[in-house]
């Protein structure tokens, strides 16, 4: 995918992110915000109150760390197709 065309893709899939309410899945939101996090290259420590919630957010992302910015935004865009637009 060309940069641009990925970028508007990745927005569009944020911004349909950002609208769902349905409940989903723990394990898919945790790849959901590692991918984001590595898309926008924020590798800030997770900022949750809750040390649980931190704990499980550093793992997504520690699992997920070798990936190249482009990829996750592939990640990010074919998991929000394949698993919540089904």
């Amino acid at each position: 995918m060309k940069n641009k065309k990925l970028q508007t893709e990745f927005t569009k899939a944020v911004e349909y992110m950002n609208t769902y309410t349905d409940l989903l899945p723990a394990d898919l939101l945790l790849k959901l915000y590692a991918y984001y996090k590595i898309a926008n290259k924020n590798y800030d420590n997770p900022g949750s109150s809750t040390p649980l919630i931190n704990a499980f957010k550093a793992n997504a992302l520690i699992q997920a760390r070798k990936m190249s910015r482009a990829d996750a935004m592939k990640s990010y865009i074919k998991l929000v197709k394949t698993e919540v637009m089904k």
